[in-house]
């Protein structure tokens, strides 16, 4: 919509195909419900990509500010969350609402619900065979995302367009999805589902925060693993047989907060824990850890050794585990992969090997981080696309 709205009303002849029976599903959902719609702190290093500087051009040409200033021209509240976080103060279907505007002033031709069956291409035309007849256009646009949540109609479809003409593609996984293990070494933390806390994560790799996979944010103890902002964002990053690493105290040096109270306290240790964590998740830590037969919870903070805290404290600030796999396309909120980015020009989205072929948004292997990124990518991409095809327009 944001790519048609914008050709549309450059003076191009827009029709605009989508396979579903209900508008911009995953906008509906997205954000709750109120649509994370944009981060205003959006910049290129927010985004994973095998060529990590493709983003710059679209990202620059259209900001955050740009589609906020879009925002206020339909008059939609909306207010700032975490960490730059935009959403909608009612519903996110003011943003849905707002873009079908925008096609409609853009007198885009709208054939929904409707499916492509088979795309060729001459010499100066690419044919559609669709449910509505053939469809011939100088141009075309692929727009139509990732394999996420294939519940509200996601497919690979721009992968196989892509393919069919001859353009790479960047394996595709899930990504912004929670992570599994194994069910009996698991067993000891499926009793925590529901627990939740702020944590360090990352993969291993050096850098500063948020920087080749290192997160802080909240974790979520889920039946077969873990969720929440914290391992969303790592999954993007973690690769199979890979571990990842947890701090579950960030910013509190256990062993030395544990030897400072230590004299003349006749608390337990479960007790202890239970003032830094939620007590479920201290009660069950303390039960598990190795040598101590369960009973480590009942220790007394006064008889504790040194050498038990130092332990303690270093399984707390270095929690290391290798997740099995990840929840799938079911789960995840985005598709990591896409189109290979060496194949498209970066500042128009245009098939370098394919006049007149475009990707954009979620299909590209541009992935980005939790809140609100991966919505800005599609609104900068799109647009970047939408001013070539009003640059270079063919005679319909």
């Amino acid at each position: 919509m944001m790519a048609a709205s914008v050709a549309g009303q450059g003076g191009l002849r827009v029709v605009l195909i989508d396979h579903a029976t209900r508008l911009a599903e995953k906008i509906r959902i997205s954000g709750g419900g109120r649509c994370n719609f944009t981060n205003i702190g959006t910049t290129p290093a927010n985004f994973i990509s095998q060529n990590p500087h493709f983003c710059r051009s679209a990202l620059a040409g259209y900001t955050p500010e740009d589609f906020l200033k879009l925002v206020r021209s339909y008059r939609i509240a909306w207010h700032e969350k975490h960490r730059g976080q935009l959403f909608c103060d009612d519903s996110s279907e003011s943003i849905i609402d707002m873009l079908r505007a925008e096609c409609d002033a853009g007198g885009v031709a709208w054939r929904m619900p409707c499916t492509v069956h088979d795309i060729g291409h001459d010499t100066s035309r690419f044919v559609l065979s669709t449910d509505s007849g053939t469809i011939r256009a100088g141009q075309l646009v692929m727009a139509t995302g990732g394999m996420a949540i294939p519940q509200l109609g996601a497919t690979d479809f721009s992968l196989k367009i892509a393919r069919q003409f001859g353009l790479k593609v960047v394996e595709p996984r899930p990504a912004l999805v929670p992570l599994l293990f194994d069910p009996d070494h698991w067993k000891p933390f499926a009793d925590l589902s529901g627990v939740a806390l702020e944590v360090n994560v990352s993969c291993g790799q050096t850098g500063r925060k948020g920087e080749g996979g290192q997160f802080l944010e909240d974790l979520l103890f889920t039946h077969r693993g873990l969720s929440g902002p914290a391992i969303l964002q790592i999954s993007s990053y973690w690769q199979p047989g890979q571990a990842i690493h947890i701090d579950l105290a960030p910013g509190q040096p256990i062993e030395q907060l544990l030897l400072d109270a230590r004299p003349g306290n006749k608390q337990q240790l479960s007790t202890v824990l239970a003032g830094l964590w939620p007590r479920r998740l201290a009660e069950q830590w303390l039960a598990h850890m190795p040598g101590y037969d369960g009973q480590a919870g009942a220790v007394r903070l006064a008889d504790a050794s040194n050498r038990f805290l130092r332990d303690l404290s270093q399984r707390v600030h270095q929690w290391a585990l290798a997740p099995t796999g990840t929840a799938g396309y079911k789960k995840a909120e985005v598709m990591k992969g896409g189109v290979d980015t060496q194949g498209l020009n970066q500042k128009s989205m245009q098939a370098k090997a394919v006049p007149g072929l475009y990707f954009v948004g979620e299909a590209v292997d541009v992935t980005g981080w939790l809140g609100g990124y991966n919505f800005q990518w599609a609104w900068s991409s799109a647009v970047a696309c939408a001013r070539a095809l009003i640059a270079t327009a063919r005679p319909v």
